[in-house]
């Protein structure tokens, strides 16, 4: 099939990869403009954009609908991996077999932005990803494809992106297979859909109230971007690489322990793994704590 992938972000690069190295033809890559990043404010390419010029690929850039529209006119397939864009119906029909999104959940359970933070989040023992047909709903299409990846209690939306990125490919080979073999999608039920919102800033202050395993959860799941954190005399700090412990230790209150930084929750405590001070780069949290010089009664709040 004459195939043209519209993504952004790194996680689709083995796709890509894999589609280039198949029968089929990668017609083109779609991505979206390049965006002001940094605190320079430097016009930067997507991820995508990046691998598709370094492999001298035909790349576009629509910056409107209807630059959209003449990009996909003449393939078979659009294949989306967090494109970033929702499309009306009347771009979705051009293709001769529409679109097709890579999610990174097991639809219906977290429709939405941010599904690989949200499963670790909630707890999810389990986890996935589907290959659907894009309709103009938000990821409510019929689906074709899932693959299922269970969930280790330590993984990070970092680590489990690259999981889940991985685990697309075949997914996405084996829907295009369907596809070839004239095989139709299965309509996508409503229940126990969930939501999957972004993540914001704000959002990754840390409770440390919650239990133990709720708190590791907030931490994993919102490492590295935007980070989990929390108030340290006064000033933000970000937290990562939590592991529960034995010990116990009122919520919030830090201490080091046999060169162990311990932070209390309502249950057991956390070990931290590495500590960001605002305008610093990461630490070993034993090294933070050197420079922090921790007295009694400190705590994250």
């Amino acid at each position: 099939m004459r195939l043209a992938v519209a993504a952004s972000p790194e996680v689709a690069i083995p796709t890509l990869k894999a589609l280039l190295a198949s029968s089929h033809e990668l017609v083109s890559v779609i991505s979206q403009p390049d965006r002001p990043a940094g605190r320079g404010k430097i016009l930067t390419p997507t991820p995508v954009s990046e691998w598709a010029l370094a492999h001298q690929l035909p790349l576009l850039r629509p910056d409107s609908k209807e630059e959209i529209a003449a990009a996909v006119e003449g393939v078979d397939c659009v294949v989306t991996i967090g494109y970033g864009v929702l499309l009306p119906e009347s771009i979705l029909s051009i293709p001769r077999h529409g679109f097709l999104n890579l999610h990174f959940s097991l639809l219906p359970r977290w429709r939405g932005a941010a599904p690989v933070q949200r499963s670790i989040e909630a707890g999810d023992a389990v986890t996935g990803v589907t290959v659907f047909q894009l309709d103009a709903g938000m990821d409510t299409g019929p689906i074709y494809t899932m693959h299922r990846f269970a969930l280790d209690n330590d993984i990070t939306s970092d680590e489990l992106f690259i999981e889940l990125g991985e685990l697309g490919v075949g997914a996405v080979m084996e829907t295009l297979e369907k596809i070839e073999r004239g095989e139709k999608p299965q309509p996508q039920t409503s229940t126990g859909a969930t939501r999957a919102l972004k993540l914001s800033r704000e959002e990754g202050r840390i409770d440390w109230n919650l239990t133990a395993e709720q708190v590791s959860a907030k931490i994993r799941a919102f490492t590295s971007n935007p980070g989990a954190w929390t108030n340290f005399r006064g000033s933000p700090i970000k937290i990562a690489a939590p592991v529960i412990t034995s010990e116990k230790i009122a919520p919030g209150v830090i201490v080091l322990k046999d060169k162990r930084i311990l932070i209390g929750t309502s249950t057991n405590a956390l070990e931290i793994g590495f500590i960001t001070s605002v305008g610093k780069s990461q630490s070993f949290a034993a090294a933070w704590a050197n420079g922090a010089r921790l007295q009694p009664g400190d705590h994250c709040e």
